[in-house]
């Protein structure tokens, strides 16, 4: 067996080493028995070199800004120049698709070569019958490699807390809710959209998922009630503007649009109460596989997945807690929607009092927000989202909102800017009109007024 890299090539190595930058659990795992001989240029030695002591040293993964300090105190042109050709490699590997092959292999090669040193040096030991010190070589080479992130050490790991890295979000698309949620939903996270029935939970979860491919994220979609390409009609809708129906009249433009988005939108369709969470883990491996690894999942909506439990409420509650589970292992962030009553449709706002059979659903999100429409919202174009939970920041706020069904356009306010005083004004007209309709329907049902007879008309 060779001692050296070289088995598994050049962009092997290269990818390895981008991954020593972006990986800190995998530097923090690997550090000890990754020696620089195991690569064959000088220039991979001096890298893995230079990172290996910076993490000794800072607990972390040197930046490109602290390589370029490294690299300006080398004296030998020759190898100065090895180093950065070699760093410019290691940077367009940052998001390799294989990461996770070139660590197995890597931490494999790198525990053989540890064991087979240990087994050299028992040779020795054998001779002078040291047959403790061949124990404890050969335990410590087995013992080489181990995982050893024991969680966030609070004394230590300061800087972590800190760091912008710690929690990157994805956008909402709609700032009043990003500004509470701090940025927006993170990875290992689960946001819920709560309404009732034909109300715009389903046109909540496109606007979230469009934003996130306007802004350059893989999302994957998945629906359990409408088919894919319906789906994908209600995206072309806010994509482009244009209202569902008049879609067909616009395909070119359409296209167009599509042309320019940054991101990438995967819509998969489960019939209904046939798919479960592992189901979801499924695809989401096969997406990964092919190239399309998301940044955001959405499920619309977790009530019609298929789960486990005696009662309706206990199927629920471990629905919700395995998709956030897959949230977690994924480290992707997931929004999906569920169900409130009846009875909430005629609420102004939807507390989590009225969402449908399980409580265990609010227990287990990070953050649920309620829309609320009732018919004289439907007449002006208007809601009501309200924040019933919310990890990262205040909850129990609501905000008007300014809805375009047509077309599936969504716009959040705060109460006291322009634009929310100017959706609060639409709801009030829309109740105006309301009071009139109905006003007008109960004095078209009375019967007509007789008018009443002269008791003396008929007497001559």
């Amino acid at each position: 067996m060779s001692d050296t890299f070289q088995i598994y090539g050049y962009n092997f190595q290269v990818k390895l080493l981008a991954t020593l930058f972006r990986d800190k659990p995998f530097l923090q795992q690997i550090t000890d028995i990754l020696h620089p001989d195991f690569f064959e240029s000088e220039a991979n030695k001096w890298i893995v070199k230079s990172i290996s002591e910076y993490f000794i040293e800072y607990k972390n993964s040197p930046t490109l800004d602290v390589m370029k300090v490294k690299i300006d105190a080398i004296d030998n042109d020759v190898l100065k120049a090895s180093v950065v050709d070699t760093l410019k490699e290691v940077v367009r590997n940052f998001d390799g698709e294989d990461t996770q092959f070139v660590k197995d292999e890597a931490l494999k090669f790198c525990k053989n070569q540890k064991l087979k040193s240990a087994i050299v040096d028992s040779v020795e030991l054998l001779q002078r019958g040291n047959y403790d010190e061949i124990k404890f070589r050969v335990d410590e080479a087995m013992k080489a490699g181990t995982d050893r992130d024991i969680g966030h050490e609070y004394m230590v790991d300061i800087d972590d807390r800190f760091s912008e890295t710690t929690r990157q979000t994805t956008s909402t698309g709609w700032d009043v809710v990003d500004d509470l949620m701090d940025g927006g939903l993170g990875p290992g996270e689960l946001g819920v959209f709560v309404a009732p029935a034909g109300i715009g939970k389903s046109w909540g979860l496109v606007n979230a998922a469009a934003h996130a491919v306007k802004s350059g994220k893989t999302v994957i979609h998945y629906t359990l009630e409408l088919n894919g390409a319906y789906v994908g009609l209600r995206f072309d809708s806010v994509f482009t503007g244009i209202a569902a129906q008049n879609l067909k009249f616009y395909q070119d433009n359409i296209k167009e649009k599509v042309a320019e988005l940054d991101g990438d939108l995967v819509i998969k369709y489960f019939p209904t109460k046939t798919a479960t969470v592992n189901t979801l883990k499924a695809h989401l491996d096969r997406c990964t596989m092919l190239g399309k690894k998301p940044d955001l999942v959405i499920v619309d909506y977790a009530d019609l997945l298929r789960g486990t439990g005696k009662e309706i409420r206990h199927e629920l509650g471990n629905i919700y807690e395995d998709l956030r589970g897959m949230a977690g292992e994924y480290e992707i962030p997931i929004w999906t929607a569920s169900q409130a009553n009846r009875s909430a449709l005629d609420d102004d706002v939807i507390g989590a009092e009225k969402i449908a059979e399980s409580y265990s659903k609010i227990m287990t999100a990070d953050f649920v927000i309620s829309l609320s429409r009732k018919i004289e919202d439907k007449i002006a174009g208007t809601g009501r989202f309200h924040v019933i939970k919310n990890r990262f920041g205040p909850d129990g706020i609501t905000f008007p909102s300014k809805m375009n069904m047509s077309n599936g356009q969504i716009q959040i306010f705060e109460q006291a800017s322009v634009q929310g005083k100017s959706a609060q004004g639409q709801m009030d007209q829309g109740s105006e009109a309301m009071r009139k309709r109905l006003a007008t329907k109960y004095n078209e049902a009375q019967p007509p007024v007789e008018k009443s007879k002269d008791p003396f008309e008929n007497l001559q």
